[in-house]
């Protein structure tokens, strides 16, 4: 049964209002004063509220704006009673959040009819509530499986890696990689595709999964300007794709050779990569690696 909280310190209102609501079917419970109220809400989280605005303790503006601050009590239905008719009093109303006012005197059927249109919204904002957290879940869950493709540092290498990631709050097309070509020479690679959600990521693991297979026919891997080559034929073929609609994705490629200290690289729309050395007066230079 729908849960109607009624918060007014006039009895005679509380009883006229509560009588007409149960007659509707509705469970109501009442809160002589506004601190009453706003505990009977904490603790029923109801439908929606109906609450006059002038009361001592603490008036009907205080507890609708405390209400609205409650994210446990976000989607309640919050319906002001007021004798106050001026238009700057319900634009001071509805800034504080109130959802629809009732004049008094009150009409019976006129509160009828706001009360079933108000718990129709209360009902609509649940669901879509439900629905924004299960998508929330899900794309949680597909951030943590990207996250999950990501490679871990390599240990008793010819070179020391280290990586970050931090992760933005929404599902992305961020990823990276690092793989021995063979025992001499590594290759490294950032990818970023635009754009957030599934789509976007799906072409990053797309991107990944090619070049970890090495699934580029006629192409050297150790040649960073034939891969970026080959990675722009294959993926503008397959760009009729419903999932990489409006994509596109920038990389940078790198192959460095231990035995020489040599790196090799190509960048295609991507940010440089930094070069950090040290000079032997101890001072650090920073070269970006610009193509």
């Amino acid at each position: 049964m729908t849960q109607i909280l009624l918060i007014d310190d006039d009895p005679t209102t509380r009883l006229v209002l509560q009588r007409a609501l149960v007659k509707q079917g509705y469970e109501v419970t009442v809160a002589t004063n506004g601190e009453q109220g706003l505990e009977h809400a904490k603790h029923l989280r109801p439908g929606l509220i109906i609450c006059d605005w002038m009361m001592p303790v603490m008036d009907g503006l205080e507890v609708c704006q405390q209400v609205k601050a409650n994210p446990e009590l976000s989607t309640t239905f919050f319906i002001l009673l007021t004798a106050r008719g001026a238009v700057e009093d319900r634009v001071i109303g509805l800034d504080t959040g109130a959802d629809e006012f009732l004049a008094k005197p009150i009409d019976l059927n006129e509160l009828q009819a706001r009360v079933r249109a108000g718990l129709r919204i209360h009902q609509l904002s649940q669901d879509l509530q439900r629905q924004k957290q299960m998508l929330e879940t899900e794309l949680n869950d597909a951030a943590a499986y990207v996250r999950g493709l990501l490679p871990i540092p390599i240990e008793d290498a010819p070179v020391t890696i280290d990586t970050r990631y931090i992760p933005s709050k929404h599902l992305g097309g961020d990823c990276y990689d690092f793989e021995w070509l063979d025992n001499d020479r590594l290759a490294m690679y950032l990818v970023d595709v635009s754009g957030h959600g599934v789509g976007s990521a799906l072409l990053a693991i797309s991107v990944l999964n090619v070049l970890r297979s090495r699934s580029l026919p006629n192409t050297s891997f150790y040649q960073p300007s034939e891969v970026l080559n080959a990675l722009n034929q294959t993926f503008q073929r397959n760009h009729d794709s419903e999932f990489y609609d409006d994509k596109y994705f920038t990389i940078w490629y790198g192959v460095y050779q231990a035995s020489t200290r040599q790196l090799i690289y190509a960048s295609a729309g991507h940010p440089p990569a930094i070069l950090l050395s040290t000079s032997l007066d101890g001072s650090v230079q920073v070269n970006h690696l610009k193509t």
